[in-house]
């Protein structure tokens, strides 16, 4: 979630107030957010200054004590620091719920008894020091509704949108950063989805009849390349100093609910009792270091996530109806990133370049957007988009999401950044995610672009691990 901070101060405020705009959400939740914020400090400052005076009376009643006046206990006891005594507080109950249950006549009676008037005293300081309680306890009770709301509230909003965001509510006006092209020339004359018919490696109709819709199995020579380019995938990015990390593939609910945007509960999560299957192992990694802090010498940290992933797609009906590129279960080999706050720039775009890198060395063409504002995912400040080209269709189409979502994780995961003063602003580290291999997409385009007359050529990178350069028709 974002910082609370930002919307304390007037100029942040507006900056946050208008990111929301430019994401299409309700800017007013940001002014709700700050409005919740300064009840709940009224309401802060109100508690301490009943602790005050309840120490005062306290004190009081620790000098009436000894000076044996508070008109029912020998005195001994007292108070210790906001809480009086526990002997005190059962004499105070005790003395209101007399003074409560008293008639008129018989608190007329007590109150012109002869020497009692110091007694009085110390009861009607008993009877401050329960209203006061009873206020504390009524102010604790709106402060904890109000930061619970405060932070379903916060939740909802967005990260603050980089400067280099272009504003559009649609994907078709994604800025293009740049393009590759392998200069091989590619036939393109049937889709991914004929082309691994023909090879007689895949299975949809009784991948459907076990699991449903978008269920599949693949067989031998697909089985064996996809196989290839995961190997390939983790140890291209080893090379690249990224660390692999298998990740569990189930995660706690309340942890979910920290790394996870509440819109995707629903669209993309399977539950299973009180846990959720991970849709990519970002999830898992943002929370390996969650309520720990990091050291400066420490970072970065830079992870290659392998995990199978799950998606619900319950937004994506009808799209992508044929073959595997867009599927309920997948592969997926993502780069991971923890780092200093002022190196998440620089490191977005090193990740962006390690992704470009790795579908280079596959020849494969493609285009680098940068995903518009209405299209972006809270966490993400800024994210890019690899995209590449499918000659049958001749469209470009997502392979790869590389986003920097600065601190907006670290926050609700208390991943601290350094060592901090008892007194200073605490500072969380920043994370990155970028996918370097979607699998199951990536042997899609490949596939396509590398489809000849008697089969599909295996990319000279991926020879080794595959064992043989071609895979024939049958």
């Amino acid at each position: 979630m974002i910082d609370i901070k930002l919307l304390r101060d007037e100029k942040t405020r507006r900056e946050v107030y208008e990111s929301e705009k430019n994401r299409f959400k309700d800017p007013e939740e940001v002014m709700k957010a700050y409005e919740l914020d300064q009840l709940k400090i009224k309401m802060m400052y109100e508690k301490e200054k009943i602790a005050k005076e309840m120490n005062r009376a306290c004190d009081e009643m620790k000098k009436m004590m000894k000076e044996g006046d508070d008109g029912n206990v020998e005195g001994k006891g007292g108070c210790n620091g906001d809480e009086c005594a526990d002997e005190e507080d059962r004499n105070a109950r005790i003395e209101v719920e007399k003074i409560k249950n008293m008639s008129i006549t018989e608190k007329d009676d007590e109150q012109n008894t002869g020497g009692k008037k110091k007694g009085n005293c110390g009861v009607a300081l008993r009877e401050k020091i329960a209203g006061l309680k009873a206020r504390r306890a009524e102010l604790e009770i709106k402060v904890k509704q109000t930061d619970e709301e405060l932070k379903r509230v916060l939740k909802n909003i967005g990260n603050v949108l980089h400067k280099d965001v272009f504003v559009s509510k649609d994907e078709e006006h994604n800025p293009v950063i740049t393009r590759y092209e392998s200069g091989v020339k590619r036939n393109g004359k049937m889709a991914y989805y004929d082309v691994m018919e023909r090879l007689g490696c895949v299975d949809m109709k009784r991948g459907s009849k076990v699991c449903g819709h978008r269920g599949y199995f693949l067989f031998e020579e697909l089985a064996l390349l996809e196989n290839a380019l995961v190997r390939y995938a983790i140890d291209f990015a080893r090379t690249k100093g990224y660390t692999l990390v298998q990740t569990p593939v189930l995660m706690n609910r309340d942890v979910m609910a920290k790394t996870a945007q509440l819109s995707e509960f629903d669209e993309q999560l399977y539950a299973a009792d009180e846990q959720y299957l991970i849709a990519t192992s970002e999830q898992p990694l943002t929370a390996l270091y969650m309520n720990e802090r990091i050291l400066p010498e420490q970072l970065p940290k830079k992870f290659c996530g392998q995990s199978l992933c799950f998606r619900r797609e319950a937004g994506a009906a009808g799209k992508d109806n044929k073959g595997i590129f867009r599927v309920h279960q997948f592969e997926k080999i993502e780069q991971f990133v923890i780092c200093a706050p002022e190196k998440s720039e620089e490191m977005h775009k090193a990740m962006l370049a390690v992704s470009e890198q790795f579908y280079q060395s596959l020849r494969l063409d493609y285009r680098v957007v940068s995903i518009v504002s209405g299209e972006m995912n809270d966490s993400a400040c800024l994210k890019y988009d690899l995209e590449a080209y499918f000659p049958h269709s001749k469209r470009y189409r997502e392979l790869v999401s590389c986003s920097n979502c600065t601190d907006y994780q670290a926050r609700d995961l208390e991943v601290r950044y350094g060592i901090t003063k008892e007194n200073d602003r605490k500072v969380y580290c920043h994370m990155l995610n970028g996918t370097l291999c979607a699998v199951q997409r990536t042997l899609c385009c490949l596939v396509e672009n590398y489809q000849e007359e008697e089969g599909v050529r295996v990319p000279d990178v991926l020879v080794k691990y595959y064992g043989d350069e071609m895979i024939r028709y049958v």
